[in-house]
């Protein structure tokens, strides 16, 4: 298994594994973005925070990012997590070292909170989001109308810095050295 950075040439791949993922209530995106669209979301992301890929045997099979909460100054320190899997490949501790990955990262970027949103319920999200020490933050009720329903979403929530008077600015992960990612991508392993 490979965890990498994701780049613009792997926009297809990624778009193939959301596409599993649009006729369902876990993304309340209703039709599939273009190729195109798909591929400046990958590089707008990833000019800002990190946006990972994992292959097995070259073959893409699942990807994260993570991405501003909010765009009000004061909101900077927070990131949203995402993570998507073939379906062939959920419920192998794949989602979770992907967001270890991102918290590893984030931390380095200066971050104190990441939260995660689920549409529920999902018992594997909010699973996973559990075992990692997020605490569900609140529900906000029929929020999503999609796949001929009404659905809730619940927000999970996980200090990952600490929290102190006048933080320094978020970092952008251009601005973290190389080395650095690199070694958290190595080593893909987090200690709570």
């Amino acid at each position: 298994m490979n965890i990498r950075f994701a780049t613009v040439a792997d926009s297809v791949s990624l778009l193939n594994i959301y596409a599993q993922y649009i006729d369902t209530p876990i993304t309340f995106e209703c039709s599939l973005p273009s190729e195109q669209e798909f591929a400046e979301r990958i590089r707008s992301i990833s000019n800002e925070y990190p946006y990972l890929v994992c292959e097995e045997n070259g073959e893409i099979i699942g990807y994260a990012y993570a991405h501003r909460l909010k765009e009000r100054e004061a909101y900077q320190w927070d990131a949203e997590l995402s993570v998507y899997l073939d379906k062939r490949y959920t419920s192998k501790g794949l989602g979770r070292k992907l967001y270890c990955i991102l918290m590893e990262i984030l931390k380095l970027q200066r971050v104190k909170t990441v939260y995660g949103l689920v549409t529920i319920p999902n018992v594997k999200s909010e699973k996973l989001h559990l075992s990692l020490g997020f605490k569900c933050a609140g529900t906000y009720h029929n929020t999503g109308y999609k796949s001929g329903a009404w659905h809730d979403v619940s927000w999970f929530e996980k200090e990952i810095a600490p929290y102190q008077p006048g933080p320094a600015p978020l970092l952008s992960i251009q601005e973290i050295p190389k080395e650095k990612l690199e070694g958290i991508l190595r080593n893909a392993e987090y200690t709570d």
